[in-house]
């Protein structure tokens, strides 16, 4: 199989001979082999591993993305940010903490910025209101 890792920056992983993949979506994890049945699926922040045709074990953090299986035997993953490493444990301790970490402030500033837009509209529908007396209210 070949299998490519994708960003919108570059082209982190591009391999041929590839023996299997293991990834990570929603429903946990799941195994690609040569001849999968195309599909697409959204994946978790995790690890893919595959498996090189010498034997070698490859790792790669993915900070979610779209995985899709192509022909059978072409297999590429487009996600925001891969780190590609040969030991696993640090992925998984640094660079999956981090992702972590990112998402849930995104999370955060996603809830505040809501918030404002909320407040923001609340304030306007109060102003537009039938009856309300321009020059009354919060900003005069």
């Amino acid at each position: 199989m070949k299998l490519s890792i994708v960003t919108p920056l570059s082209i982190v992983i591009e391999e041929d001979g590839v023996l299997a993949v293991r990834a990570e979506d929603a429903t946990g994890s799941f195994g690609i082999l040569p001849r999968h049945a195309d599909f697409v699926t959204s994946l978790a922040i995790s690890v893919v591993t595959w498996q090189s045709r010498n034997g070698t074990r490859h790792y790669c953090a993915v900070r979610r993305g779209v995985l899709s299986v192509v022909g059978g035997d072409e297999v590429v993953i487009a996600t925001r940010e891969a780190v590609p490493g040969d030991d696993l444990i640090i992925l998984d301790k640094t660079v999956l903490a981090r992702f972590h970490a990112d998402l849930e402030s995104e999370r955060t500033e996603n809830v505040e910025s809501t918030r404002l837009r909320l407040n923001a509209i609340r304030q306007m529908m109060h102003h537009l209101r039938p009856g309300h007396r321009a020059g009354v209210g919060m900003f005069s």
